[in-house]
C-alpha cells in the first residue's frame, strides 16, 4: 500500500511517518511506500520495510496533488496547513493552503481507480461565536477566525466526498497539541507549548494570555494513535458523519504551570513571565475550551490521563537540554 502524508516535515507529520515506517503496516495491510511531502523536504525516518520518498514543494501549485497521489495511492493523511494566526494575517494564503489544496487532494483521490482512505487534520477552531459552556459534536460550528472557517469547510468537503463514495474519509477536530519541540510558530496557541518547553530547557518565556485562560489540549503521542485509529476504523462505525472532535484535557494556564512545578520545581515555573498581548488574547477568547467527547471515546479514540504525563512525555522524547 502507498500512503501519502502531507505536512510531513511538521511535528505531528514526523511522528506519524516514523510510526508507520516502523510498523510497516496499517489496518493489517503492509505499507510498501510512504510519500512524505512538505514545503521543506521532510527527513526520511528509519524504515523497517516501506520505501520512503521525500518531496518538497508548494501544495498550492497546480497539478501537484495529482502528482503526489499518483495512480496507486491507498490513502492520504492530510496534515499540511497554515496555522491560525498565519491564516488570519494572510487571508489569501490561508485559503489557498487550508481550503484549495484540500479540495485538490480530494479531487486527485476521487480520480483513483480505488477508493482511498483520507484522514483530514481539522481543528476545534471550527467552533466559535455563541457557544454553550460545554461543546460536543452536535454543537453548531460558527468559527470566528479564517483558519477555523477553512477547517470547518474542509470537514464538510471530506464528509461529502465520503458520502458520494469517492473516498473513505474522516475529519478529526484536533485539540491543541502540546508540548511541541523546536521554536514558537505563528499559531496563536504557540504559547501553550512555549510556557512548558522553554522553562524546562532553561529559558525565560513570555505568556501573552492571563493565567485563567483555559485550553483544550492533547499530547502528540495520543494524536498519532488517534490518527491511526481513524484510518483503521470501519466505515460503518462512522455512520452518517465521519467528522469528530477528539478527546482532550481542559486546563487553565495556572493549572498547566502547577503541573509543570510538580514535575520540576518553582525555579523552572518562575521563568514564565506574563506580558499581555491583546491580539493573541482576543483570538484565544473566541476559542472553545470545554468539550464532551462521548462518541469519540465510544469509538475507541484515546485520551491522555493527565497533564503531568504530557509534560513527562515531552521531557522523555523531545526536550533539548541547553548548556
Amino acid at each position: 500500500m502507498h500512503i501519502l502524508i502531507t505536512g510531513a516535515a511538521g511535528f505531528i507529520g514526523k511522528k506519524l511517518a516514523a510510526r508507520l515506517a516502523r510498523d510497516c503496516k496499517i489496518e493489517g495491510k503492509p505499507i510498501s511506500k510512504l510519500t512524505l511531502f512538505d514545503i521543506v523536504e521532510p527527513e526520511a525516518p528509519l524504515s523497517n520495510g516501506p520505501e520512503i520518498l521525500t518531496n518538497a514543494g508548494d501544495i498550492t501549485e497546480t497539478g501537484i496533488a495529482t502528482r503526489l497521489v499518483g495512480d496507486e495511492c491507498g490513502g492520504v493523511f492530510h496534515l499540511a496547513a497554515i496555522v491560525s494566526a498565519g491564516a488570519e494575517e494572510d487571508f489569501d494564503l490561508g485559503m489557498a493552503v487550508n481550503l484549495d489544496a484540500n479540495r485538490a487532494l480530494l479531487e486527485a483521490c476521487r480520480a483513483l481507480p480505488n477508493v482511498p482512505k483520507y484522514v483530514f487534520a481539522s481543528s476545534v477552531a471550527s467552533f466559535g461565536g455563541y457557544m454553550p459552556d460545554v461543546l460536543d459534536d452536535a454543537t453548531e460550528r460558527t468559527p470566528q477566525t479564517s483558519y477555523g472557517t477553512q477547517k470547518s469547510i474542509g470537514d464538510l468537503l471530506v464528509t461529502d466526498y465520503t458520502r458520494k463514495g469517492f473516498i473513505q474519509g474522516c475529519a478529526l477536530r484536533l485539540p491543541t497539541v502540546v508540548v511541541r519541540p523546536g521554536k514558537p510558530n505563528k499559531a496563536a496557541s504557540t504559547w501553550a507549548s512555549s510556557i512548558i518547553r522553554e522553562p524546562l530547557q532553561g529559558d525565560e518565556v513570555i505568556c501573552p494570555v492571563h493565567d485563567q485562560q483555559p485550553m483544550f489540549v492533547t499530547s502528540p503521542a495520543t494524536i498519532v494513535e488517534n490518527m491511526i485509529k481513524a484510518w483503521e476504523l470501519p466505515a460503518e462505525d462512522w455512520g452518517m458523519v465521519p467528522a469528530i472532535t477528539l478527546p482532550g484535557l481542559t486546563l487553565t494556564v495556572k493549572e498547566m504551570l502547577a503541573a509543570l512545578e510538580r514535575v520540576s520545581n518553582k525555579d523552572v515555573v518562575a521563568k514564565v513571565k506574563f506580558v499581555p498581548d491583546a491580539h493573541i488574547q482576543k483570538i484565544c477568547d473566541g476559542w472553545p475550551t470545554h468539550f464532551e467527547t462521548p462518541r469519540a471515546e465510544r469509538l475507541g479514540f484515546s485520551k491522555d490521563s493527565d497533564y503531568e504525563s504530557i509534560i513527562r512525555g515531552f521531557m522523555g522524547n523531545d526536550m533539548v537540554q541547553n548548556n
